[in-house]
């Protein structure tokens, strides 16, 4: 039940980054997609640090299939 409260408080906390809402970049769909793998693979990483990026492309081949997709289609658009 702690590790459950942890990390609802960590996603709580970095969702809205992911999504752009006062984030340098990101979109809605990371956010709704890659919150639960940033968690799982990325902890610790500001969402709008370089690392996230790097983390990211470390375990892409982990990430969920839906954390994949989105992340294609944000770089597909040019980051937008």
């Amino acid at each position: 039940m702690r590790t459950l409260i942890v990390a609802l408080s960590l996603l709580a906390l970095t969702a809205p980054s992911l999504a752009g809402s006062g984030s340098k970049r990101g979109n809605a769909d990371l956010e709704k997609y890659c919150a639960g793998d940033a968690l799982s693979f990325c902890a610790g990483i500001p969402p709008d640090d370089p690392a996230m990026d790097a983390c990211f492309k470390k375990n892409m081949s982990k990430l969920s299939e839906n954390c994949q997709g989105a992340i294609k289609a944000y770089q597909a658009s040019g980051g937008k």
